[in-house]
């Protein structure tokens, strides 16, 4: 990423005994050294509150793409696998989308995917997926839980997330969390 760019985020989903947790940091770093916000909201509830959505990246073009992706919720009818697939044809395809820096989690009860610009929608081989800054150090985290513990989707997203905040200067602890 350009060193002029905003960079941060943590988003960090887990899917376990029926319930799907998604959480966000809320730390906004600009030019890798100068925090600028402490609490952004980067976890949303879209499709009549159905759909989970967490993004990485440059804010405006995140919120550009989470605009577009509630268009095609709306479009197919809340159906996530089609408005993924047509969201990542459409950001790959698209001259001014193209161009936008950003990552996408979203998840119902029943799936969860990662939308990129390069056209990829990639569902987790596991039920957990993180992206960002702290992503790597949140999704291992998470393992572990998952495999030694009996905590609860909430739980694990909210402990692998202080834990990845304890080590990621790009994340903090003012942790959103959404639950299906």
């Amino acid at each position: 990423m350009d060193e002029k760019m905003v960079r941060s985020t943590t988003i960090l989903c887990v899917r376990r005994n029926g319930k799907v947790a998604m959480a966000g940091d809320g730390q906004v770093t600009f030019s890798n050294s100068m925090i600028m916000k402490r609490n952004a909201k980067k976890v949303r509830r879209l499709y009549k509150d159905k759909i989970l959505a967490g993004f990485s990246g440059s804010s405006a073009d995140a919120i550009t793409l989470l605009t577009k992706f509630e268009e095609k919720l709306d479009e197919y009818s809340g159906n996530l696998s089609r408005a993924a697939v047509e969201l990542a044809r459409d950001w790959r395809r698209d001259k001014i989308l193209t161009k936008l820096e950003a990552l996408i989690i979203v998840s119902d009860k029943n799936n969860t995917f990662v939308i990129s610009g390069t056209g990829d929608v990639i569902e987790p081989d596991d039920d957990i997926i993180a992206i960002g800054s702290g992503g790597p150090y949140a999704q291992a985290a998470a393992k572990a839980l998952m495999l030694k513990t009996n905590m609860s989707a909430v739980e694990i997203v909210r402990e692998a997330m202080e834990i990845a905040a304890s080590i990621c200067v790009f994340t903090n602890n003012e942790i959103t969390v959404e639950v299906l």
